[in-house]
């Protein structure tokens, strides 16, 4: 028969439970008729849990990179099943209970994830810090950033068919792995579902392997590198506005909010201000072509109708137009201290002229660096 699902389990000295997952699995094929098999996936255990698995009719793949995603993406590749569930191998998830997923993947779902949330989570299955903070406020911001309604980023139980899994195109090592998972398949607009999980307290004697902090970090740094809107073009509009307005209540005069006098000192730092938040909205820009141009994200109609809109000739000119601008400025800043017969620069209406043209001169000069480098970017397009 041809094999329709194939169980994947990481293993990195999983002896103490390796055997009972194998079996649980194992049995859950013969209750319900599935073609399967299981597939441990080692990371390179030294405590014979490779004889454990062989010993069970499990399928062992020997994955000498190191880490979770590494082991899980070497396991999944040798799956002959249609469809692929992974779970840890420390007896925390019940694989003779999988025909939720199973169900949902029949159904047409490409990727069925677990939510131990709606589920269950047995006393001291999950740290105090994981349960309410890390998967909480991670979660949140995933379902924030990717427009994802997955209640649980980070179970690791879950199914997917094995023709998602190549779409995903997933590239991570580490724990990482999970949220990347997710992330790809909502970018990709794929069917996603999910289904009550209970956790339950694993028999291992010794501690995970996941690192609470380093491994919240390496999820966190994921969510926010994977989406540029949220790391550089919304910090950036927001800040452009908010530079844009205090710049031009202070170029037409002080301006005094209780006590406290604001003139053209706090004009130079509105204008950095606008600065800045041009530069990550270029950034933003930067980072979009170069991550759907390496296939690191995928590409969207929005994103041919940006390189219409954004061209190397559209922002020459616009650029040049701003150095112009800044060069007037500059030279009507000149004019009145030449009226001063170049002395000192008493009066603060001359600083009200040079700081905005100093700005819209660097922002030329920005334009112009950008649309260069923006079209080198898209020179594959």
């Amino acid at each position: 028969m041809k094999t329709e699902l194939s169980v994947v389990m990481p293993c990195l000295n999983e002896a103490e439970t390796l055997a009972v997952c194998i079996e649980k699995a194992h049995h859950f094929f013969e209750r319900e008729n599935i073609a399967g098999e299981v597939i441990i996936a080692d990371n390179g255990s030294t405590d014979g849990s490779q004889q454990i698995a062989k010993n069970l009719n499990a399928t062992v793949i020997n994955v000498p990179q190191k880490g979770y995603g590494s082991a899980l993406r070497g396991g999944i590749e040798a799956a002959n099943g249609l469809y692929v569930i992974m779970g840890d191998a420390d007896d925390s998830y019940d694989f003779s209970n999988l025909m939720p997923y199973v169900l949902k993947l029949r159904e047409g779902f490409d990727l069925v994830m677990g939510n131990r949330f709606k589920g269950g989570i047995e006393k001291g299955a999950m740290p105090f810090l994981h349960k309410y903070l890390g998967n909480p406020v991670l979660s949140f911001i995933g379902r924030l950033f990717f427009k994802s309604k997955i209640g649980d980023f980070h179970c690791g139980l879950r199914g997917f068919s094995k023709e998602a899994y190549h779409r995903m195109e997933l590239k991570t090592t580490g724990m990482e792995f999970a949220s990347e998972m997710i992330v790809k398949a909502s970018l990709k607009n794929m069917k996603i579902a999910e289904v009550p999980t209970v956790l339950s307290k694993d028999g291992r004697s010794r501690p995970p392997h996941l690192n609470t902090w380093r491994d919240g970090w390496r999820h966190l740094r994921f969510l926010v590198l994977y989406s540029p809107k949220w790391l550089f073009l919304l910090p950036g509009i927001l800040m452009m506005i908010l530079g844009i307005f205090a710049s031009a209540a202070l170029i037409a005069g002080p301006v005094t909010i209780g006590n406290v006098n604001f003139d053209v000192h706090t004009l130079l730092f509105t204008s950095g201000m606008l600065l800045i938040g041009f530069q990550f909205v270029l950034f933003y820009g930067l980072t979009k072509v170069f991550t759907v141009e390496n296939d690191l994200l995928p590409k969207s109609n929005k994103y041919d109708r940006f390189f219409k809109l954004i061209t190397l000739e559209k922002g020459l000119v616009a650029g040049i137009l701003l150095v112009i601008f800044g060069v007037i400025l500059s030279i009507t800043a000149y004019t009145d201290w030449q009226q001063l017969s170049f002395g000192n620069i008493n009066s603060t209406e001359i600083l009200r002229i040079v700081i905005p043209a100093v700005t819209l001169m660097l922002l030329g000069i920005q334009v112009i660096l950008f649309s260069l480098f923006f079209s080198i970017l898209g020179l594959k397009k």
